[in-house]
C-alpha cells in the first residue's frame, strides 16, 4: 500500500531532516520532488497543485516550534495538510447502526469492483449473535452474481436473499429486505447491479433503489488499481445517489495510492474502509492520521499493535509476552504461539508496511518466505513439552526425530534452535539496558 510513493517521498523527507536552515530556495526544490511525487502516483492534478501550495505558504509563513528544527517542522506541515486531504481528525468512523431497529446498509460500484466481497467482509465484521446481520442480492441480470453472494454466505454462516432473474430489482429489494428482517436480521446488506461503465441506465435504478430501501448507509466501492478513474467514477455516482461514504479495494494490489489522496477533496466523499486482501477478514478501517504515517515512510506501529492484540486476545497478553521475553522466560512454546499469530495477521509484507520505511524495508528487501513459518511451526510442534520449555536437553538423537516428525531435515531443526538461542541473547541484553 503506497510502497511506490512511500519510496520516492523518503529521501526527500530524509534531507529535508538534515537541514538547519529553509529558505525559499530549498523549500521550493523539495516541494517540486513532492509534487512530482503525487503526481507519478495518480494523484489529481489539482489536488497535488493546491497542496504543495499550502504546504509552501505554511512553511515560509513563519511557523516556529521550539525544540524542532526547520526540517522537522516542515515535514510535519507536509503530515498534516496529507492527513487534512486525507478526511482529517474526524474520520474512521464505524458504519452507522440504529439499535432501535434494523438497518439496511446498501453498496454500489461498478462491475467487478468489489461490491459482493464488501458486503460478506461486512457481515464478518458487524454481524454478531445479538445484532444478526443478512446479505441481500440484487443483480437479477447476471445469475453468476447471486451464487457468489450465496457462496460466501454459506462460509461466514449468515442468511442470505437473491433476487430471481429478470425481475424488478426495486420490488424485490422491498421484499426481500421485509423478509429477512421478518426473520430476524439486523443488519441487511445490500449488493446492488452493477456495469462495466457509469450509464444513466444504472444510475436511474440505483436511484429509485435508494428511495425505496432508505438505507442506514449508502457505501460506494472503488477499485483503488483504477486510481483517477475510480475517483471520477466516485463523482459520477456521489452526484446522482446521497452515498454517506466511499470503499478503496484491492489497496493490497498495485495501486499507486492516487484514489485515496484525491477521492476527499475532489468529490467531498469520506473513505470509510480499505479492502487490504481478499480474504474476508482482510478490511481496514480508513483513518487519515495514519495512512497519511505510513504514505509519509513514518510508519503505522499503532495498527500494527491493534492487530496484534487483536489475535491475542488483548494488550495485556502481549504486554506479558514482552515481559517474558526480556525477564529471559521466552520459550520455544511461546515462540510456537507468536508464528502461529504472525500468520493470521496477514501477509508478512502488509505487516512490513506499516512499520517504518527503514524497518519495514528489511522486511520487504527480504522477500520473506511465509512457507518458512509454517515450517517452523511444525518443528516447534514435533517438539515434547519439556523440549519446547527447555531446548537445551534437544541432543543429536531428539533432533533427528523432530525432523523425521516434521518432515524437515536436521539442518532446519539446527536452524531454529540457533536463531531461539540468538533471540535469548537480544533478550539478556535488552535486559540489561532496562
Amino acid at each position: 500500500m503506497f510502497d511506490a510513493l512511500t519510496a520516492r517521498l523518503t529521501p526527500v523527507l530524509d534531507r529535508l531532516r538534515g537541514r538547519g536552515v529553509l529558505n525559499e530556495g530549498n523549500v521550493s526544490e523539495a516541494l517540486r520532488e513532492v509534487r512530482r511525487a503525487l503526481l507519478e502516483a495518480d494523484v489529481h492534478v489539482g489536488v497535488a497543485r493546491s497542496f504543495i501550495e499550502t504546504v509552501k505558504s505554511r512553511a515560509l509563513g513563519g511557523e516556529v516550534s521550539r525544540g524542532v528544527s526547520p526540517g522537522q517542522q516542515m515535514i510535519r506541515i507536509i503530515h498534516d495538510e496529507l492527513v487534512e486531504l486525507l478526511g482529517g481528525d474526524d474520520e474512521g468512523r464505524e458504519i452507522a447502526l440504529d439499535s432501535r431497529g434494523p438497518a439496511r446498509v446498501l453498496v454500489l460500484g461498478l462491475q467487478g469492483s468489489g461490491k459482493t466481497t464488501l458486503c460478506c467482509k461486512l457481515a464478518l465484521r458487524y454481524g454478531t449473535p445479538d445484532r444478526r446481520a443478512a446479505l441481500l442480492g440484487l443483480d437479477p441480470y447476471r445469475p453468476a452474481a447471486g451464487e457468489q453472494l450465496k457462496l460466501l454466505a454459506e462460509r461466514i454462516k449468515v442468511p442470505v436473499r437473491v433476487a430471481e432473474p429478470d425481475t424488478d430489482p426495486v420490488t424485490e429489494g422491498i421484499r426481500l429486505c421485509g423478509e429477512l428482517e421478518a426473520d430476524g436480521a439486523a443488519l441487511v446488506l445490500i449488493d446492488t447491479a452493477g456495469r462495466q461503465t457509469v450509464n444513466e441506465e444504472l444510475m436511474r435504478e440505483l436511484s429509485v433503489l435508494h428511495e425505496a430501501l432508505d438505507p442506514a448507509e449508502t457505501m460506494l466501492v472503488l477499485d483503488a488499481m483504477t486510481g483517477q478513474d475510480a475517483v471520477q467514477t466516485a463523482r459520477a455516482f456521489a452526484d446522482r445517489i446521497p452515498c454517506t461514504g466511499a470503499v478503496l479495494s484491492k489497496m493490497d494490489g498495485d495501486a499507486r495510492g492516487g484514489a485515496a489522496i484525491s477521492l476527499r477533496a475532489v468529490t467531498g466523499l469520506p473513505i470509510l474502509y480499505v479492502g487490504v486482501g481478499e480474504g474476508l477478514d482482510r478490511l481496514e478501517p480508513f483513518r487519515p492520521d495514519r495512512m497519511a504515517a505510513r504514505i509519509l515512510g513514518m510508519g503505522d506501529v499503532v495498527s500494527l499493535v491493534e492487530k496484534a492484540a487483536e489475535k491475542a486476545g488483548s494488550t495485556e497478553v502481549l504486554a506479558e509476552e514482552g515481559r517474558k521475553f526480556i525477564e529471559g522466560d521466552f520459550t520455544l512454546e511461546d515462540l510456537r504461539t507468536q508464528l502461529n499469530r504472525l500468520r493470521a495477521m496477514g501477509p508478512i509484507q502488509s505487516l512490513a508496511g506499516m512499520l517504518p520505511s527503514k524497518l519495514g524495508g528489511i522486511l520487504t528487501g527480504a522477500e520473506v518466505d511465509e512457507s518458512s513459518l509454517v515450517a517452523m511451526e511444525a518443528i516447534i510442534d514435533s517438539m515434547t513439552l519439556e523440549e519446547r520449555r527447555r531446548p537445551s536437553i534437544i541432543d543429536g538423537s531428539r533432533r533427528r526425530r523432530i525432523a523425521r516428525g516434521s518432515g524437515r531435515s536436521v539442518q532446519e531443526v539446527n536452524n531454529i534452535l540457533k536463531q531461539y538461542a540468538t533471540m535469548q541473547k537480544i533478550a539478556k541484553s535488552m535486559k540489561r539496558r532496562f
